[in-house]
């Protein structure tokens, strides 16, 4: 359902949490593609291949693109897309890592209504 009061736009947060098992893998992935990557002036090519070695989450974080995450969903185009990642800490027995910790209660017929703006 479309309306002129509604928003054709729709903004996706996701958060994950990988395990890497071998680092080596993920910096020699990263660097492939930086290599193969025609288009890459040659002085970020340089600043990127140190960043990638130096830290596997920038590896990491090189080689997601949430554009691959969208690409074969009809009727759409992405927009724009920001995504970072970092090392952390994980312990998922931890309330902190509770995955449902966004979410408003169920319940709440609050969250039933539809604001338009």
């Amino acid at each position: 359902m479309s309306t002129p009061e509604t928003s054709r736009y729709v903004r996706i947060r996701v958060e994950l949490v990988l395990e890497i098992d071998d680092e080596e893998a993920v910096t020699g992935a990263a660097l492939q593609s930086l290599a193969d990557d025609a288009d890459l002036p040659d002085a970020e090519r340089a600043h990127a291949e140190h960043a990638v070695t130096e830290d596997t989450a920038e590896a990491l974080a090189h080689l997601v693109d949430p554009f691959d995450l969208v690409s074969a969903v009809p009727g759409i185009e992405l927009r724009q897309a920001s995504w970072s990642s970092e090392q952390i800490d994980y312990d998922p027995d931890s309330p902190e890592w509770d995955l449902d910790e966004d979410d408003d209660d169920e319940n709440d017929p609050e969250d039933d209504e539809m604001t338009v703006g």
